[in-house]
């Protein structure tokens, strides 16, 4: 009975503390029906500011326009700058087309000449009396080739004329009785007309023989002109190449320097090896024909020889010249034989002489050859149709040297005063030893 009063204060405590969370119960419930405890305030929003507009810069001009239109200008006006240097340079050689036209065959005269004048200096003999020797040996042999063919058309000109007549007559009746049904009024018609377009354009005609004595002036001058060059080209053919080296800019001296000497192994190349070509033509086509009775077979064969150094267009017209005086002269059959005679000899000069004479270093297209001679007849005539082809065989072998001279320039170390050094660089002397062909 001692401990139940203990027990019940610990209930009644108990009891107590239940009322008293009751009571926080209910209180908190009353509470929640008035107004909500709001949270402390927090920090105030600053009003919203609009920072002002940044106004990108624009782009530059040449980053705005296409790739294909920037590469297509700058392309389009670079040719625009060459295609006026090239015209400016056109207008300046026209103006002087003598003087270039001279020198030019002074060069290819001493590109034929300069080997022998090299041969002559190896046996002791001096650079002056080598020169002047084979300068007057060369000249005295073109010289007597001309003569040559001149006395042969004088003294064959008169039996020439009145076979060319009876060659007529027999073309005449061949065409009356052929089957292209030729009148003999018709013909008549023809030759009237041609000797009234005779009679109107007898004016032109005198006009035309007053220019040429123009053109025998001008001949006269190229002429001479020519021969004191290639004097001077063979004698210091060596002191000329390295003034004109001087001209270059040094950056582009080493690659011009390098590209001289192989230039002129090609032009050399070229023009030995058309004369051979010329010279077979001429002999075999002559043979030809003399065998075939045709008059003038010698000149013809001349002729020949002249007009090789024209390729393609001088074979052609020489060929041509050849069967038309077989035609005239001998008949139509001759004419048929002649002109098969002409078409082997230039099938195996084109297939055979050619790869094996002038080698693969001077081998140009005959698209490029076609396009050069008409360019270069339409540009100086017949001196420009004989130029045309080494010209542009030279440009091919200078463009490709520097090509190949400006790919390997990254990759190895140059040194332009030494290669510059006139001692030992053999660039400095493309005229003054014969190179290898």
């Amino acid at each position: 009975m001692s401990q139940l009063p203990g027990w019940l204060a610990r209930i009644g405590a108990g009891i107590t503390q239940v009322g008293e969370r009751l009571d926080e119960r209910r209180a908190e419930v009353a509470k929640g029906h008035a107004e909500p405890e709001l949270p402390p305030p927090a920090d105030p929003v600053p009003p919203t500011t609009y920072a002002p507009a940044v106004q990108q810069p624009r782009p530059h001009p040449v980053e705005a326009v296409p790739w294909g239109v920037r590469v297509a200008a700058e392309a389009g006006w670079r040719l625009l700058v060459l295609a006026g240097t090239v015209w400016v340079l056109m207008r300046v050689i026209s103006a002087v087309q003598l003087v270039v036209l001279a020198f030019v065959c002074a060069l290819l005269i001493t590109a034929l000449l300069q080997p022998t004048v090299a041969w002559l200096k190896r046996r002791g003999v001096p650079r002056g009396p080598a020169t002047a020797l084979t300068a007057i040996l060369g000249f005295v042999i073109m010289g007597l080739i001309g003569w040559f063919v001149t006395w042969q058309v004088m003294e064959n000109i008169d039996s020439l004329s009145t076979q060319i007549q009876d060659g007529i007559d027999e073309l005449r009746k061949w065409l009356l009785h052929s089957p292209f049904h030729v009148t003999d009024k018709q013909i008549n018609e023809i030759a009237k007309n041609l000797r009234e377009a005779v009679g109107a354009n007898t004016d032109q005609i005198t006009s035309a023989g007053l220019e040429g004595v123009t053109v025998i002036v001008e001949a006269l001058t190229g002429l001479l002109l020519t021969m004191f060059s290639t004097l001077f080209l063979l004698y210091d053919g060596r002191r000329i190449w390295e003034w004109t080296l001087k001209l270059v800019p040094s950056a582009a001296r080493p690659g011009v320097a390098g590209a001289g000497p192989r230039a002129w192994r090609t032009l050399t190349a070229y023009v030995r090896g058309t004369v051979i070509v010329a010279l077979i033509d001429a002999i075999f086509i002559g043979l030809g024909i003399y065998f075939l009775n045709v008059p003038m077979a010698v000149p013809l064969a001349v002729f020949i020889f002249l007009f090789s150094f024209i390729p393609l267009v001088g074979a052609v017209a020489s060929g041509a010249l050849a069967v038309v005086v077989a035609l005239v002269t001998q008949g139509v059959f001759t004419a048929i034989m002649t002109l098969v005679v002409v078409l082997a000899v230039q099938q195996i000069e084109g297939h055979i002489l050619q790869p094996f004479i002038l080698g693969r270093a001077v081998r140009v297209h005959p698209l490029a050859v076609v396009l050069s001679v008409t360019a270069g007849g339409m540009i100086a005539g017949i001196g420009g149709a004989v130029v045309a082809v080494p010209l542009v065989a030279v440009s091919n072998t200078v463009v490709g040297y520097l090509r190949s001279y400006a790919n390997a320039l990254p990759h190895q170390q140059t040194q332009p005063d030494l290669a510059m050094a006139p001692a030992e660089n053999p660039a400095n002397a493309p005229m003054d030893e014969a190179p290898s062909a």
